[in-house]
């Protein structure tokens, strides 16, 4: 999937891949916090309709769900 990422494609994919371990999570024991993880994967959906098959928000959703599973990884290791 990843292999055939041009080099453009990778350093997006880095750069936004680094923007996204920024972005706060909802703790599931404070109803205050927003999670700002799940607004993103929002407004990228929102933008997939508007232009499907822009392979940035492809790349995005991947992310997204890579960052997902990092982060339920590190939960389960605590």
């Amino acid at each position: 999937m990843y292999n055939n990422d041009t080099e453009e494609e990778r350093s997006f994919r880095e750069r936004y891949a680094h923007e996204l371990r920024k972005k706060k999570q909802q703790d599931t024991r404070s109803d205050r916090l927003k999670d700002e993880l799940v607004e993103e994967r929002v407004k990228v959906n929102q933008q997939q309709m508007k232009t499907p098959g822009r392979r940035g928000e492809e790349i995005k959703q991947e992310e997204i769900d890579k960052e997902i599973v990092r982060r339920d990884k590190m939960k389960s290791k605590l």
